[in-house]
């Protein structure tokens, strides 16, 4: 069998046994680009299904890269510009970001939205084409990178997020960090009781225990730890209480 061949059958049926993706209801496209990376496009149920598509196939011998062209199925439709100015005011509002300069980029026009005060936390730059929210600039921690890219993955009509900030200074990433900034992600979102919430972290793997109040919010709590930037697998421990 040609390998290019056999390389796109054996990643077709990695992804068809993992019911997170469901190729049947959501099917993902496979190709192969030059040099051996493998191109995945389609679109996805969440953020979960995009991750795990890409692990997969990226553990599949003979793949040398994967170009990712996976979208993820918006909860609504909205333009551009709606995206844009929903996640501006998210990070505008947060506490988090309260001393952080924020602009927008339309057509390569930037707007300057809040210029920080001094011991500045970072700037971030939205800009949103067919979706995509692409976060660049930089921040001083790894919590803050991850939390904007929550606040994105949370924005309504999203597609997909970039978080391409920098970390200034830069500085070892830790579980444990991970583990805090969750906590932090899961008692900001509106739509989660998370008081009786644990995360922990372990090389990239989150796990959730405790309990939350109903069969969605436990789906809601995995999704928030699957947002998060680095993030490779979420074990999902939550007891449903109702």
């Amino acid at each position: 069998m040609n390998p290019r061949r056999s390389i796109t059958k054996q990643v077709h049926a990695r992804l068809e046994r993992e019911p997170r993706i469901n190729i049947h209801r959501h099917p993902i496209e496979i190709r192969h680009a030059d040099g051996g990376a493998v191109v995945l496009e389609g679109e996805v149920p969440d953020v979960a299904a995009k991750k795990l598509a890409l692990e997969i196939a990226g553990s599949v011998r003979g793949v040398d890269g994967i170009v990712d062209r996976l979208r993820v199925a918006p909860g609504e439709v909205r333009g551009d510009g709606a995206v844009r100015d929903s996640l501006a005011r998210m990070l505008l509002e947060h506490q988090e970001f309260r001393n952080c300069t924020l602009r927008s980029v339309t057509n390569e026009r930037r707007e300057t939205l809040r210029a920080a005060q001094a011991d500045a936390v970072g700037e971030i730059e939205i800009e949103v084409t067919d979706g995509v929210i692409v976060l660049e600039g930089h921040v001083i921690s790894q919590s803050h990178k991850r939390f904007a890219g929550v606040l994105a993955w949370w924005t309504p009509g999203r597609r997909d997020v970039v978080n391409s900030l920098e970390v200034r200074p830069g500085y070892e990433d830790r579980d444990e960090e991970v583990a805090e900034v969750l906590a932090l992600v899961l008692e900001a979102d509106p739509l989660l009781d998370a008081t009786q919430v644990r995360p922990s972290c372990t090389g990239r793997t989150v796990v959730l225990e405790g309990s939350v109040p109903s069969a969605e919010q436990k789906a809601r709590a995995e999704l928030d730890a699957w947002a998060l930037f680095g993030v490779e697998r979420v074990v999902n421990r939550l007891q449903v209480t109702d």
